[in-house]
């Protein structure tokens, strides 16, 4: 069932999926009624599974489930990618590529593939206190703590010399 974001314990299971370019304003409320449309369908027959969503910076969707009171089966998570990449398909965008690197530079967000991050980062376009999204989290208390933090703080702090 879709819940609102605030009622998502801090242990619910988390998804992150970056998109390799920004999302359109014509194509956001389209997105965000689909997104409520598959949560709502996504475990239809357990009423205590609860998931939400978060759409960021117009680039990113975090799927967010609550899986304390119910179990989330190998076919529940199936049914999560297949949804994401109906959506691929259908904007023409990459979202599960996890080795793509979202950075911010600036008050934009950036979407790299991992050897144009370290050329950024070689020629000094970066530092180690450049804003750096770990798509790779697991839990909401990690996503609301450690999304978007330094690259130093991050494991991508070994490609900074």
């Amino acid at each position: 069932m879709f819940v609102e974001y605030s009622l998502i314990p801090e242990d619910a299971k988390v998804w992150i999926y970056p998109s390799s370019r920004k999302f359109y304003t014509n194509e956001i409320e389209g997105i965000e009624n689909k997104i409520k449309t598959f949560i709502s369908n996504w475990k239809p027959d357990d009423e205590n599974f609860k998931a939400s969503y978060q759409f960021l910076y117009n680039r990113f969707i975090v799927l967010f489930a609550d899986d304390e009171n119910t179990t989330l089966t190998n076919a529940d998570i199936d049914a999560s990618v297949s949804f994401i990449l109906s959506l691929q398909q259908e904007y023409e965008v990459e979202l599960l590529d996890k080795m793509n690197v979202c950075f911010k530079q600036g008050e934009f967000v950036q979407y790299k593939e991992l050897k144009d991050f370290k050329k950024l980062l070689k020629n000094k376009a970066l530092t180690a206190k450049s804003i750096i999204f770990d798509n790779l989290i697991t839990t909401k208390v990690d996503f609301e703590n450690y999304w978007e933090i330094p690259i130093e703080d991050s494991w991508y702090s070994r490609f900074v010399k």
